[in-house]
């Protein structure tokens, strides 16, 4: 038997956001004095970046990382979200929300989407983000941090954050470096392998070799080494999700600030608004089979509530994943791993997950293959349950006005999800997995919605008398708005954070 023992050096291909995150996180939980920490990037490749916008973990890895919200807010040009609003999308005129917090108050252990599907014919009852502080508080455009207190309403509102990418990998990168990251400015002209299949080095273009034992992949779409040194093959998904073009375009800031994201459904695709401190991130994601580039950029450029800045960046892609994200020593994390179109702002938060979890599963020098099997399952299961809830925006459609409208009401749909639906439409209960991401009030919200309306509801909710339940309804919608209107606005909360947070501010 061979001996096994810790490893020793670490090397991450690529920056941008996965790169750098990849690099924070190990400066402050893998570097031990004893484990060099490397990362290989090129000015002159450029990064996406169009993941602007978050979910509420987000702020968990923030704060591992040791990073206070007013900095992280002062640093990377960052707003609040608390949800998504869609538009469009069940039908042409329709909007909802998708908040991150829960609505309403269970009663004696029984979700209160439950009673509201019982009341929701009776007038005074009313839609049930009325109930939501989350959502009524994006509505008026306002804004105030987690309580922290169960008891206050103000306890169940979730939030994440709209930021820009490229100054949040600036932002990692300074940190990185500061613990201990060592950064190789140059381009990868060669992977060396080992005996083992393993990589074993990389030759730069300059002749310069970086040696490692573990290399972590965050090279973008073309997947450097996992795809095309190991060649892991990717597993396509466009049957389901056949949007595989995008045009991003800054445009100048919001005013007033929202503190949510939209997304409107189009002809062939969606686009997105994303409102930052000093500008707003916008762009369109289509299929190329239905929409040209040229009718694409005309309606993103159209449809732009601020001035633009600049000409809009294109990309194309394929919804999918690779059929395992770690093999032999590479781990793929970001682009170079998968891609699930960001309608529910999932792209960094699987990048997350994947640290997370490599950490969790951090090899020695045997890797072992449980480890590997175990980090693949998961990793495939994340992406499965994010691309799940994606389709199930196009799925659950009403529209029927243009082709590719026609073809997502009517296509198949993976059974896994086929079965969510069904168990919905019947009694409104929402079957959730082990590492499911999305929790049940964001399954029914988008449900809802989009117009799949249970048939019936839960048993237990007629144990309640009705006008203690109906009375107890008006208190919680009254509360939430009378709440959510003594908020302070957005840009007003933003703006007292960042002068608080300033150095001459703490000292005065």
């Amino acid at each position: 038997m061979t001996e096994r023992r810790p490893i020793r050096s670490l090397v991450i291909v690529g920056g941008g956001t996965a790169g750098w995150m990849a690099a924070a996180a190990a400066a402050r939980f893998l570097n031990d004095g004893r484990r060099s920490i490397t990362l290989i990037e090129s000015e002159s490749i450029g990064t996406v970046g169009v993941g602007e916008a978050t979910i509420p973990p987000l702020r968990d890895f923030n704060r591992l990382l040791g990073i206070e919200e007013a900095e992280f807010l002062r640093e990377t040009g960052a707003t609040m979200k608390l949800g998504i609003e869609f538009v469009n999308w069940g039908r042409v005129g329709d909007r909802y929300f998708h908040s991150f917090g829960k609505p309403g108050h269970d009663f004696e252990g029984v979700a209160f989407h439950q009673y509201h599907a019982k009341y929701r014919g009776r007038p005074e009852v009313g839609a049930l983000t009325d109930y939501c502080l989350g959502a009524q508080a994006a509505y008026r455009g306002r804004f105030a941090p987690h309580s922290g207190d169960p008891r206050s309403l103000l306890g169940g509102l979730s939030y994440a954050y709209h930021f820009d990418a490229g100054l949040y990998a600036a932002f990692l990168r300074r940190r990185a470096e500061a613990g201990g990251v060592q950064r190789i400015e140059g381009k990868i002209a060669a992977v060396a392998k080992d005996d083992r299949g393993h990589v074993s080095g990389l030759k730069l273009d300059d002749g310069r070799v970086a040696e490692g034992e573990l290399f972590i992949d965050c090279s973008g779409f073309r997947s450097l080494l996992l795809g095309e040194a190991l060649g892991v093959a990717y597993r396509d998904w466009s049957a389901w999700l056949p949007c595989d073009r995008a045009m991003a375009v800054p445009s100048a800031r919001a005013d007033p600030l929202p503190s949510m994201t939209r997304a409107t459904a189009l002809e062939a695709g969606w686009q997105w608004r994303i409102p930052l401190q000093h500008r707003t991130g916008n762009g369109i994601v289509y299929a190329g089979e239905y929409l040209s580039d040229e009718a694409a950029r005309a309606v993103l450029l159209g449809n732009l509530e601020e001035e633009p800045h600049g000409e809009p960046r294109a990309l194309r892609f394929t919804a999918g994943i690779r059929e395992r994200q770690w093999e032999g020593n590479v781990v793929a994390l970001g682009l170079a791993a998968g891609f699930v179109e960001p309608l529910e702002s999932t792209s960094i938060h699987l990048i997350q997950t994947a640290i997370s979890k490599l950490f969790w599963l951090f090899p020695d020098s045997e890797f072992a293959e449980i480890e590997r099997l175990e980090f693949n399952r998961l990793m495939t299961e994340a992406y499965e349950y994010v691309r799940d809830f994606i389709v199930l925006h196009y799925k659950a459609t009403e529209r029927v006005d243009t082709p590719f409208w026609r073809r997502m009401r009517d296509m198949e749909i993976p059974g896994s999800l086929a079965h969510k639906i069904a168990l919905f439409r019947e009694k409104g209960r929402v079957k959730r997995y082990d590492h499911d991401l999305f929790a049940l009030p964001s399954w029914v919200m988008v449900m809802l919605g989009q117009h799949i309306e249970p048939v019936g509801y839960d048993a237990l909710v007629d144990a309640m008398d009705d006008d203690r339940v109906l009375g107890a309804m008006r208190q919680i919608a009254d509360t939430v708005a009378a709440t959510a209107e003594r908020l302070p606005r957005h840009e007003e909360y933003l703006a007292r954070v960042l002068a608080q947070s300033m150095p001459n501010a703490r000292r005065t």
